[in-house]
């Protein structure tokens, strides 16, 4: 048996190239996991763009990773499997799961910690990082769950759970001060609005009294941002002058474009807090040196879910998390017409051609991309 994968240059993200490997024999505990479909989102490029920082390239080591090819990773995506072969009595063959795989025709897993929900990959190289992107969901006990919609919980099930946190976050912190004043409607600012972590931030935010907000966008995507009936304003990036400087404001950045981040924290005196979620402009990444108020604060989910995990037991977490995808799920897949589209990439060509897409963005934000290899 042979597995073909995507390796992407850590430090090039222009550069990936195909693989194919022999299939490496199982030993005792492991379960072999051929992986059916998976979502590829400016998400995704997130992961690769922060996965140094972010200790993102360790999930799917690359063998000789540290010696012989430090320079090349496999970018984490989000999608289904099912397990092939097993040397762990306790996860069967035939088994289809829900998780974190690697982009790649199959994957070999260590499970543990295993009940009748879930498993987690207990490899020793995942120990030290974020437990939720170790976890595998039985699909036949996932809430989440429906086999007619799995495109759509591969493309947006993991980027509204981190809207979801994202509204949560940020509620829990009281808008950071920006909602003290009963007198003026704290002004939430979404960058990258057309993205679908924004939209499902925004439509979130949307259902929070009190609160104004605001997508900002390309020209090109104005009308769609308006479309989704979430934003209460919807900007152009050069439309900066249309918000009141001293509005007491919160920036959601998603597109990571140090150029226009400068000139909003310039614009906004108002700005109380300035929270970075990830990257969709991967040419314009840049730092915070020199930028006026306050200093941008990386969101990392994980945290958020163990603190709400802590507070409210992971059982409530898992309630509320259900009940509102069901909600979100159900606007998309009713939209006339339909707000996402799927395009469907088959083969290892097809794969690395869908990559360099959605790395260079600037498609139809209503396409979502589905791979398998």
């Amino acid at each position: 048996m042979h597995n073909t994968e995507l390796w992407v240059h850590r430090h090039q993200l222009d550069r990936c190239t195909l693989h194919t490997l022999a299939s490496e024999p199982l030993q005792p505990g492991q379960v072999r996991v051929h992986i059916e479909r998976f979502a590829l989102t400016s998400n995704n490029i997130t992961y690769a763009a922060m996965g140094e920082t972010m200790a993102y390239w360790q999930f799917y080591p690359l063998p000789g990773d540290g010696d012989q090819a430090p320079e090349w990773g496999r970018i984490p995506v989000w999608g289904f499997g099912r397990v092939t072969e097993s040397r762990c009595p306790e996860v069967p063959v035939g088994e289809h799961l829900y998780g974190y795989f690697p982009m790649s025709h199959e994957v070999v897993l260590t499970p543990g910690r295993i009940s009748a929900a879930h498993w987690f990959d207990t490899a020793p190289h995942r120990a030290a990082l974020p437990v939720v992107y170790n976890q595998y969901l039985r699909t036949a006990q996932d809430p989440f769950y429906r086999p007619d919609t799995e495109d759509v919980q591969a493309l947006l099930r993991p980027l509204f759970i981190t809207s979801w946190l994202i509204d949560d976050f940020l509620a829990d912190n009281d808008f950071f001060g920006a909602a003290a004043d009963p007198q003026q409607r704290p002004v939430l600012l979404l960058s990258s609005a057309s993205s679908k972590t924004a939209y499902g931030t925004a439509f979130q935010l949307h259902q929070r009294a009190g609160v104004e907000v605001v997508g900002l966008t390309s020209a090109g995507n104005v009308d769609f941002c308006t479309s989704l009936g979430c934003y209460h304003r919807v900007l152009r990036y050069d439309q900066l002058d249309q918000i009141a400087p001293d509005a007491p404001a919160v920036y959601i950045d998603f597109a990571g474009n140090a150029a226009f981040r400068q000139a909003l924290h310039a614009h906004c005196k108002g700005l109380r807090y300035s929270s970075s979620i990830g990257g969709t402009h991967v040419q314009s990444l840049g730092g915070a040196k020199g930028l006026e108020g306050p200093k941008p604060v990386l969101f990392f989910a994980p945290a958020q879910i163990k603190k709400r995990s802590a507070e409210w037991g992971a059982a409530e977490l898992s309630a509320r998390l259900v009940k509102d995808w069901q909600a979100f799920a159900a606007t998309v897949l009713r939209a006339d017409p339909p707000w996402l589209k799927v395009q469907h990439h088959d083969g290892a060509q097809a794969v690395q051609a869908a990559y360099w897409q959605v790395l260079q963005g600037g498609g139809d934000p209503r396409e979502g991309h589905i791979l398998s290899l």
